[in-house]
């Protein structure tokens, strides 16, 4: 990838996060599944740990909150029909 790949790559990366939240938080599971099978394994993992701050740290808006538990529930009834 040469320096003009990389800053291509670089200015769409924040519009790609931001899309894969925003699915993550859609409370639509065929969008969090989708989002999330996106991932690599290490990715899965950090989001599903994050996901899980998001529902018992404090400071997360209470929509938030209930958006991070509704993508917990998808993706463990997803991984139960597996």
């Amino acid at each position: 990838m040469n320096k003009t790949q990389r800053q291509t790559h670089r200015k769409k990366r924040p519009d790609q996060l931001e899309g894969l939240w925003e699915d993550l938080l859609s409370r639509q599971p065929e969008l969090i599944w989708a989002a999330f099978d996106s991932l690599d394994k290490p990715s899965q993992k950090a989001v599903f740990t994050h996901l899980q701050r998001m529902v018992i740290e404090p400071g997360w808006q209470p929509e938030q909150q209930v958006s991070a538990k509704a993508a917990i529930q998808a993706l463990e009834t997803q991984s139960a029909q597996e």
